[in-house]
């Protein structure tokens, strides 16, 4: 029986699209006639004599890769069996977004928390999959598994996919989606690309902030050894003794831990502008008769400045009536980024080996000053809170990828892949000042720090290290069963170990000790003489769990099908068989051991089954019904007992080591309509029940809030999603005048998402240390998730010309409230509101020296939105985090060789 045209293609299309084991690239062009033309790429009324430059895009699933030309239908989301959202890399410069976080908030349902965190439809990061090239990678955040994607320059992205229907080739830890990135490929032809920019902002470019000396080479993001660790505490730690033993002389380790370069706060009262710089070039020769070989070469350097002006507070009722905490704190941010990539390719005719490289190094120096009130520990006095720190994420890839055709109706392909990530953060230095503001009191006008002594005052410090290694492979094999069907299998494997340390000390000064030491700065309060003097004590804080070592182990086989049952209906049913062993566990650094039940053991396997049935409505219509199984693990943080300050949150988070597996039942029913070379509308409808989610929720400890995770019973989550693209011929307005090569283009997506955690009587709940199993003890019946908001809207209007580079694209997005943590103590949650945000981003090409050039000029937050995060009881109001996040805008320049 004949197929409708291109039918054949398109199943091959589709297969490689949801499995990885067609390891052959869809680039071969379909025989047309030497006289056929290609559609234009507007509306159909735009003039057939008008072209816009095909762009190649390139998507890759770590074992293939598909490159669609722009010959008959290249249309990938459209083609696709699964629900697939691509931005190229047009679409990622057309947003002007500088990393690929930024750029995937644009996408339908997607959202981004954090920085660098992307949320799909209202689920938490755990919920979301990020793939490098299909091949997982591991996370230099302690905090998270799932790597933070601000880390990814857009230079050095080719493409973005997301795909919001698990299909079985894929890992079963698929709640929300999988974003798979796909670094740019072995060139075509030889080119260099450099580019450039500046930009300000009007909280901090030339504002006051804070920072401190560092090293002389903190502008490269590398420190100079000034923040190594020092002698006498590298010693200790290598001892294996207890300071809490009496037999460490804790002075000489004391005098060497606080310094002027690392303790000293400076003010700044013209903050610099940002920049960045990137190079990016390739080239490819032919080796022997028919093979090619490219070499693929970028490298990229960003210093940018952030002053958050907040207010912080907590409260000490449930009602919010009476705070606990309230400060005023600037937080300067200097962060510098170092990335770079290597690529190498081979081909000889449709056997491919790619071999990629990829180097980010994220660096953050941070200075905080706050000054503000404590209730429970001395509520008429005036606290002054100094913070530094240096936290360096670094991220370390290597990726071979061999894609072959064994034969007509045989494809095979394989990945591996080694991956390393590492955070350090040493000298995280802590210092509180008091201030009595008692007439009585001869140093009541003053601050003074006593060093615990009497609670006035405090000082502490901290060193924390994690280290992940990363080594995965994965191998699949595609055959044509019938002309009508074709079946995959294939087998992953991923191997993960982390060892995090972080160490924790305090000063506490003996009684007697006078006040007038108290006056000294940082760096001479506990300077060596100070220190030897007046017998200042140092205590490790953290005996019972300072190291962990964490794994988890995880062998994955599937078998999928995709047929065409008639010539408009094909489904793909695939199943996945995974088993994973998961552990974190204590390590015993001291010669004596303390016994420790901080532990976690997750021995698990599933049967993941899932099935998409796809209705061609005609040519340009399409009905998708999709249903499956998946699963999400703990993260490692979420495991470990120990605490953890987030810099974005400016809150302390602590581990679980009791959390389980969640489970999650997924089904969606999708209507897609493309009535026009790339435009379309969409609508769909989806639905997932969520067994033992795992939720944040906060409590108090030593007048901090904590916040830790925990099992809730069960969970709903469902929504709506609309989305549409349209271009708007406007040639008509002027033959000859601005407009007359010209079009209009609007993209909007909207998502509405409800979600309920549902909590019984004597639901049972597991939260290490606690006294209660009551799950009614930590969560409300009826609450969203975390992270969920109700409303997402994105909004690009533009204008753009069909002949050259010249576009202009105002974007709008918006965000509901959204949970971040549960409330302590039965108070209301905390949520965050994004609000609205209104961004213009402009392009244009022109010549410089004979060269094609480009200048990009992006405004942000044209609306000043504030950030909030806040607890709301009737009238009362507590601000965890209020700022203003400032208008920003950029300048810069691209030149192509």
């Amino acid at each position: 029986m004949l197929k409708p045209l291109g039918a054949i293609s398109l199943l091959l299309l589709t297969s490689a699209l949801v499995a990885p084991s067609l390891a052959f690239a869809q680039s071969a062009e379909p025989s047309v006639p030497d006289s056929a033309e290609l559609a234009p790429e507007g509306p159909a009324s735009e003039p057939a004599d008008q072209r816009v430059e095909e762009e190649e895009v390139d998507v890759s699933f770590g074992g293939e890769e598909i490159v669609v030309r722009g010959y008959l239908d290249r249309n990938i989301s459209k083609n696709a069996t699964q629900v697939v959202s691509v931005l190229s890399s047009a679409d990622i410069e057309r947003t002007g977004e500088g990393d690929i976080a930024g750029a995937l908030s644009r996408v339908t349902g997607l959202s981004v928390v954090g920085g660098g965190f992307v949320y799909v439809r209202g689920l938490g990061d755990r919920y979301s999959l990020a793939l490098l090239n299909g091949s997982p990678l591991p996370s230099p955040e302690p905090l998270k598994r799932v790597v933070p994607l601000d880390l990814f320059p857009t230079s050095v992205i080719a493409s973005s996919l997301v795909q919001k229907t698990y299909s079985a080739n894929f890992p079963g830890e698929f709640g929300g989606g999988v974003i798979n990135l796909t670094t740019k490929a072995i060139p075509r032809e030889t080119f260099l690309s450099i580019s450039a920019d500046a930009s300000g902002n009007s909280e901090t470019t030339n504002q006051l902030g804070y920072t401190y000396y560092g090293s002389s080479m903190d502008w490269s993001g590398f420190d100079n050894g000034n923040r190594n660790l020092a002698p006498a505490l590298a010693a200790y730690l290598a001892s294996g003794q207890r300071i809490s033993a009496g037999g460490v002389d804790t002075k000489v380790i004391a005098g060497q831990l606080v310094t002027g370069r690392n303790a000293v706060v400076q003010r700044d009262n013209n903050l610099p502008a940002n920049g960045s710089a990137n190079i990016t070039g390739g080239t490819n020769f032919e080796i022997g008769d028919d093979a090619t070989m490219g070499i693929l070469v970028n490298a990229g350097y960003s210093n940018k400045w952030r002053t958050r002006d907040t207010l912080q507070q907590t409260a000490s009722t449930r009602d919010l009536s009476q705070k606990e905490t309230d400060f005023q704190k600037v937080i300067t941010d200097n962060r510098l980024v170092v990335n770079g990539l290597v690529g190498f390719g081979i081909e000889a005719g449709e056997q491919k080996v790619r071999w990629t490289n990829l180097f980010i190094r994220d660096t953050l120096k941070q200075a905080r000053l706050g000054i503000g009130t404590r209730q429970a520990t001395s509520p008429t006095a005036t606290l002054l809170q100094q913070d530094t720190a240096w936290y360096e994420r670094q991220l370390i890839n290597s990726q071979l990828v061999g894609e072959f055709k064994l034969s007509s109706d045989v494809n095979f392909s394989f990945r591996a892949g080694y991956a390393n990530s590492k955070r350090e953060a040493p000298d995280e230095l802590s210092f509180e000042y008091y201030r009595s503001n008692q007439a009585s009191d001869p140093f009541g006008a003053v601050f003074i720090n006593r060093l615990n002594n009497g609670q006035r005052g405090s000082a502490e410090v901290s060193y924390s290290d994690l280290s992940e290694d990363l080594w995965s492979g994965s191998a699949d094999l595609s055959f044509k069963i019938t002309p009508d069907m074709t079946g995959t299998v294939g087998y992953a494997y991923s191997d993960t170990v982390r060892r995090t340390e972080r160490r924790e000390f305090q000063f506490v000064a003996p009684g007697g000790t006078p006040v007038t030491s108290a006056l000294f700065r940082p760096d001479f309060l506990l300077q060596p003489d100070v220190i030897d003097f007046y017998n200042i004590a140092l205590i490790d804080t953290n005996e019972a769990n300072p190291v962990f070592d964490s794994a988890l182990l995880t062998h994955g086989a599937y078998g999928q099908i995709q047929a065409f049952i008639t010539p408009e209906i094909s489904l793909n049913l695939g199943v996945r068989y995974e088993k994973a062993e998961q552990t974190v566990s204590p390590v015993q650094v001291f010669k004596v051991p303390t016994a420790s039940l901080a532990s976690t053991s997750l021995n698990q396997a599933y049967w993941l089954p899932a099935a998409t049935l796809t209705w061609d409505i005609n040519d340009q219509m399409k009905f998708r019904l999709s249903g499956s199984k998946t699963i999400a693990r703990p993260q490692f943080r979420e495991l470990i007992f120990q605490n953890f300050y987030d810099t974005d949150s400016n809150r302390l988070f602590r581990g679980n080591p009791l959390l389980t597996d969640s489970q999650l039942y997924n089904a969606e029913a999708r209507y897609e309509w493309y009535f026009d070379r790339d435009q379309r509308f969409s609508i769909a409808g989806f639905f997932k029940r969520i067994d033992k989610p795992i939720e944040s929720f906060s409590s108090f400890d030593d007048n901090s809030v904590i916040t830790s995770f925990a099992n809730a019973p069960k969970a709903d989550l469902a929504g709506v999603e609309i989305e549409t693209q349209k271009y708007f011929d406007l040639s008509g307005l002027g033959e000859k005048g601005f407009f007359s090569t010209r079009r209009a283009v609007v993209i909007a997506n909207y998502t509405y998402t409800q979600s309920k955690i549902s909590v019984k009587a004597n639901d049972p709940v597991a939260v290490f240390n606690a006294s209660s199993t009551n799950a009614l003890d930590f969560f409300t019946d009826g609450s969203p998730l975390t992270g969920q908001a109700d409303h997402l809207v994105n909004l690009q209007f533009g204008l753009e010309d069909t002949e050259r580079l010249s576009q202009q694209t105002v974007l709008v997005s918006y965000s509901s409230d959204r949970v971040t943590s549960r409330g302590a103590s039965g108070q209301p949650d905390i949520k965050e509101k994004p609000g609205i945000q209104l961004d213009f981003v402009a392009r244009e090409g022109f010549k410089l020296g004979g060269k094609d050039a480009e200048l990009k000029f992006e405004v942000r937050n044209l609306t000043n939105t504030k950030y909030q995060e806040f607890q709301k009881n009737g009238e009362n109001k507590i601000f965890y985090n209020l700022y203003k996040q400032g208008i920003s805008a950029s300048i810069g320049v691209e030149l192509n060789f």
